[in-house]
């Protein structure tokens, strides 16, 4: 399944909400520095999706906002 995440970075909590079918917002505590903020929202995601951390890839938006991950189940 792919989903299109809109990251916000340097949050004050960690969280998820669902904006569509197959669209969510992710908020997230790391700031976007050295791809650590992508590997929070891949943590955040398989949590979300009850999946390891290993199903979730990044495919496009590694340096973006708005993110496409394609997650296995």
């Amino acid at each position: 399944m792919n989903v299109l995440v809109k990251v916000k970075s340097n949050a004050k909590q960690v969280k998820v909400e669902k904006t569509g079918q197959n669209c969510l917002v992710v908020w997230v505590k790391t700031r976007p520095i050295e791809g650590k903020a992508n590997q929070e929202v891949i943590k955040t995601l398989a949590e979300y999706f009850d999946v390891p951390q290993s199903a979730v890839n990044l495919v496009k938006g590694r340096t973006s906002k708005e993110k496409l991950f394609s997650i296995s189940t």
